[in-house]
């Protein structure tokens, strides 16, 4: 299976050293990190010691994607760690459809490559963005809990999400 995923606009590829900067550019944006399960990166060793952990991430457990969008890397897509699904998208590119296009593409990927039953993810409560795109995706809510995360000095909320193997995806 290809490393590579292309869409209309996007080019989904492996992560790699040179993506650091960008990167750290989208990690250090305190709105793009409102809702991630760690404060703004502050400093670039920061940023380098997460791309290092996606990069160096065990396939049989990973399958993340850097997203470029007219060659300019604008987030990222896909799973750290089977089967929880995760992005992070610059926010300039929000409202574009961007995230839903390169989860429209990462999904089917997951579901081909892995036999897991289900994908699924950990929200905000307060992230309503996010949650209206994975309920566009076809993920329904499974729970909710409060102060799952400490983020700095604060406590956030989760809505625990899941998205069930397309039946299609079991007759590979």
């Amino acid at each position: 299976m290809s490393n590579r995923i292309v869409t209309q606009r996007l080019l989904l590829r492996r992560a790699r050293p040179g993506d650091l900067h960008a990167m750290h550019v989208i990690l250090s944006d305190a709105r793009a990190m409102r809702y991630w399960s760690t404060p703004p990166h502050t400093d670039l060793a920061e940023t380098e010691e997460w791309l290092a952990a996606m990069i160096d991430a065990p396939s049989d457990i990973a399958d993340d994607y850097m997203v470029e969008l007219d060659g300019r890397l604008v987030g990222k897509a896909g799973c750290w760690r089977l089967p929880e699904l995760g992005f992070i998208f610059h926010p300039d590119v929000w409202g574009r459809g961007i995230a839903q296009e390169a989860l429209r593409a990462v999904v089917p990927r997951l579901f081909a490559r892995f036999a897991v039953p289900e994908l699924v993810a950990d929200v905000d409560p307060r992230n309503a963005g996010c949650l209206r795109l994975l309920g566009r995706l076809g993920f329904h809510e499974t729970g909710r809990l409060s102060n799952t995360w400490q983020v700095g000095a604060v406590f956030c909320d989760s809505v625990y999400l899941a998205l069930p193997r397309p039946a299609a995806a079991d007759a590979r």
